[in-house]
Parts: C-alpha cells; structure tokens; sequence
C-alpha cells in the first residue's frame, strides 16, 4: 500500500469459527485482499482482486462494534500487506484473542518473533499439498517456527495429499496442534479413516460454517 495505515480489506463479517483449534467460537472476520497463490480448490477467490482501502482506525470501529473477544485476520493471504503487523498489535493491545491465518509461502519467523510475548496471538499456518498446485512455492521452514499456541493446517484432497502432509509432520514433529482438512465436497470419512490407520497425531478438522450455512460469503 503506498497510503500509510492503511489495508485493502475484502470484508469483515461476525461469524462462528468454522475450522482448527478455535473452532466454535463467535469471532469477527477481518479478511485483506490479495493472494500470491491460487490453488486449484481455492473458495475465496473473490479476494484475489483489490478490496476497499480503509484506515486501520477504521477497521478497529468495524471490529470493536461486534463486541466479540475472537479476531480472524485472513485473506487471500494477509501477510502481503505491510501494514498488517500494525493491525495485530492494534488488536492485541487493545485486548483480543487473535488468529492470523497464513498460506505457507511467506516466512513467518519475523512474525512470530515479534508477538511472542501476547499468549492471545496465535498463527494458523496451511501447508499447501500436492493437489493444490501450489506446494513447491510453500517454506517448509515455516513448520519449525510455529510454537505450541500455533497451528499447522493441511488441506487434504487425496492419499498422495494425505501421504505428502504426514511426511512433513513426522518429519517436522510441529510442536503445535497439527490439522487435516478435507477439500470440501470430499468425503471426510475417508481422511478420518487415514488418520486412525497411522494413529497420526493429528486432529481431523471439518468447516463448520460450510456445514451449518454451505458455501457462501459472510459466514
């Protein structure tokens, strides 16, 4: 962004948490425009393109008017806005629990480093697999930062999705909660039959919000 504070923003919506560790909870959704991926099963491609300029004070009355503890800062891919870290440091200090959701290809130790010391703030991180077409641009890296409060998110379509995720975990040991996601319109039944064979420590994860609403914005 050439304008200082300020983001390109997509949407925000209040909606239920519909995947990972947080799943559940009423949470407000701050959703940035923009994406340096486009995977092949990608359900938010209309923040591919730019969004509305607003300020960062603006965002935070958007966001203090739900009146809800959760914040999701998500995208398209919210790191390739510079001016995201200020809106998660507004968030955090002003005193919300904050998830950032991230797509794997950015470096994410800086991040991190950064907003160690706020038990509030935690990073959601999704390692692309093969199905996508995009997991030679992910840093696998990444996996060696996320730390206990974090969460590593694979979206699985089939067993070669399912056999490249479980490489990386066992060879990884994240020490965070690890996550498979069926594509949706998959049948979950199948991943879940994956995970019990292996015994692999990792939590299935279905997306609420499609199953209660389908696939649709704003929620």
């Amino acid at each position: 962004m050439c304008v200082f504070d300020t983001m390109e923003i997509c949407e925000i919506f209040y909606s239920i948490q519909g995947e990972g560790v947080w799943t559940g909870y009423p949470t407000v959704f701050v959703r940035l425009s923009g994406c340096n991926l486009r995977c092949r099963y990608c359900d938010t491609t209309y923040a591919y393109g730019p969004g509305e300029v607003m300020s960062i004070d603006d965002v935070m009355r958007r966001v203090d008017g739900f009146g809800v503890r959760y914040v999701c800062v998500t995208g398209g891919e919210p790191l390739l806005q510079e001016d995201t870290v200020l809106l998660i440091d507004r968030l955090l200090k002003r005193g919300y629990n904050v998830s950032l959701e991230t797509n794997g290809s950015i470096d994410i130790k800086s991040l991190i480093e950064r907003f160690k010391d706020f038990s509030t703030f935690t990073v959601s991180c999704d390692i692309k697999c093969p199905s996508s077409g995009m997991h030679d641009k992910m840093r696998l890296e990444n996996v060696g930062y996320l730390r206990k409060v974090d969460q590593l998110k694979f979206v699985v379509k089939d067993k070669e999705d399912y056999r490249y995720a479980k490489k990386i975990v066992e060879k990884g040991k994240p020490s965070c909660v690890v996550l498979f996601q069926p594509v949706w319109g998959e049948d979950p039944k199948q991943l879940a039959a994956w995970l019990l064979k292996d015994k692999l420590d990792a939590r299935l994860s279905l997306q609420i919000h499609k199953v209660l609403w389908g696939e649709k914005r704003g929620v």
